[in-house]
């Protein structure tokens, strides 16, 4: 876990380590620096564009909107997330939007130019290709819990991925370091509020949490998973 990218109270639910952050902080020169209001996107859902962006300061919104309207949170990313290289590097149409929750500043990079960057920093490309692993991984095993009827395991499959950001661990149980209200919750799991306060009243039932406050601690992470 990177020192640098350690806020707590901010709820992110993607963080990179050091040994990943390093090279893109190293090739900062290569980008421009961009600032955003809150409210303001950095791309928009269904755009074709060849920038991706390495946020330093700040954090964003990624989401997608199905056919039907309906809002899907992705991820919140603070800083040094990198987000939109996917479609950066592929050429197709975005299938997610960015917008600030906040005002923040961001890198931005061209992938037209990121063939003469990579000469120069190697490690860079490294960084990038292990971004792209842990995004694939983690859009896997979300995907399996999404796929799931029950709403308790989408939700626990979220809780879990915070408890290994943000987690304080006591030996008996993981304090999870931050607060995510039950609107941002159902919009991550697909669910709807009334759904996730219904849900995690039954993961306390089971023994699986514990609710005190905006505190929010799991007792049991197997028990979580089941």
């Amino acid at each position: 876990m990177s020192e640098a990218a350690a806020r707590p109270g901010q709820p992110e639910t993607w963080r990179l380590d050091d040994a990943v952050v390093g090279p893109l902080i190293r090739a900062v020169r290569l980008g421009t620096r961009r600032g955003c209001r809150k409210g303001e996107y950095l791309y928009h859902q269904g755009e074709s564009d060849t920038r991706f962006y390495f946020i330093v300061r700040g954090r964003f919104q990624i989401s997608a909107t199905r056919e039907d309207g309906a809002e899907f949170v992705l991820e919140i990313m603070g800083q040094w997330a990198v987000c939109g290289e996917g479609a950066a590097f592929d050429g197709n149409p975005r299938f997610s939007s960015a917008v600030a929750l906040e005002d923040a500043e961001v890198i931005v990079f061209d992938s037209t130019k990121m063939t003469e960057a990579f000469r120069e920093f190697p490690e860079l490309a490294i960084a990038l290709l292990r971004i792209t692993g842990m995004k694939q991984r983690v859009l896997g095993i979300r995907a399996q819990y999404l796929a799931s009827p029950r709403p308790e395991a989408r939700i626990a499959e979220l809780l879990h991925r915070l408890a290994e950001l943000y987690g304080s661990d006591d030996g008996a149980s993981t304090l999870i370091g931050i607060s995510l209200t039950h609107e941002q919750i159902a919009a991550m799991t697909g669910t709807t509020r009334v759904t996730v306060t219904r849900a995690l009243k039954r993961l306390r039932e089971d023994g699986a949490i514990d609710v005190s406050g905006k505190q929010l601690r799991i007792l049991d992470r197997r028990r979580l998973l089941l």
